[in-house]
């Protein structure tokens, strides 16, 4: 693990924990507020946090050749998380849109 710095693991690691708390606090929003759009938001941005964990095992067996497979798994994941997480944020859009 001493390919990165401490503070490059310290930030790595946080924005994981905070995805995953968001994540849970989107989907608690959802169930306390009726809003079944935010739960499906909540769904969309789980392929990102799988994205975020495949580098961080790459990063945690020091960036091994043998395992770069987990680097174009972490391109496609974050690819399919930021395609989900704009069409739950449309949904979401068009639902509040035709409240005003």
């Amino acid at each position: 693990m001493h390919e990165l710095s401490f503070g490059t693991w310290l930030i790595h690691i946080s924005s994981v924990i905070e995805w995953i708390y968001a994540i849970f606090i989107i989907n608690k929003i959802s169930s306390y507020k009726k809003l079944e759009l935010y739960y499906w938001l909540s769904l969309a941005m789980i392929p990102n946090l799988i994205g975020a964990m495949c580098a961080i095992t790459w990063h945690i067996f020091d960036n091994q050749p043998e395992l770069y497979g987990l680097v174009t798994l972490q391109g496609i994941f974050t690819f399919l998380g930021n395609s989900t997480l704009a069409i739950a944020t449309i949904a979401i859009y068009k639902r509040t849109e035709s409240y005003e």
